[in-house]
C-alpha cells in the first residue's frame, strides 16, 4: 500500500493536484455518495437484484484515490489504519459475534 500512496503523491505532484484538507474530505465523500448511486441505479433503486455495471469500478476507484489522497495529507499509512481496523473489528467479533459498532449482547 505503501507503493500506492507515494504513486498517488507522484501524481498529484506532477500535475500540480495539491488541495486543501476540507477539499480532501468533501471529494472523498462525494465519491462514497457516488457509489451508492450506482448500486442504487443497478438495482433499479431497490426493485431488482443489483447487477455489475462497469461504472462501479470507476467510482471504487475514484473513493478509493480520495481516500489516498486523504490519508496523504496527514501522512498515515494505509496499511497501519487497515490493520488496526481489522484488529478492532476481531475483538468486537470475538467478544459480541459481528462487527459492528452499535449492536451490544
Amino acid at each position: 500500500m505503501e507503493k500506492i500512496q507515494e504513486k498517488v503523491k507522484k501524481f498529484n505532484a506532477d500535475y500540480n493536484l495539491e488541495n486543501s484538507l476540507e477539499f480532501a474530505a468533501l471529494d472523498l465523500v462525494s465519491e462514497v455518495g457516488e457509489i451508492a448511486k450506482e448500486i442504487l441505479e443497478s438495482s433499479n433503486y431497490g426493485k431488482e437484484k443489483p447487477k455489475y455495471r462497469e461504472e462501479l469500478k470507476n467510482e471504487i476507484g475514484d473513493a478509493f484515490y480520495s481516500l489516498i489522497v486523504l490519508s496523504n495529507f496527514y501522512d498515515i499509512s494505509l496499511k497501519e489504519a487497515l490493520d488496526r481496523a481489522l484488529e478492532k473489528y476481531e475483538k468486537r467479533f470475538n467478544k459480541k459475534g459481528e462487527i459492528g459498532s452499535n449492536h451490544e449482547k
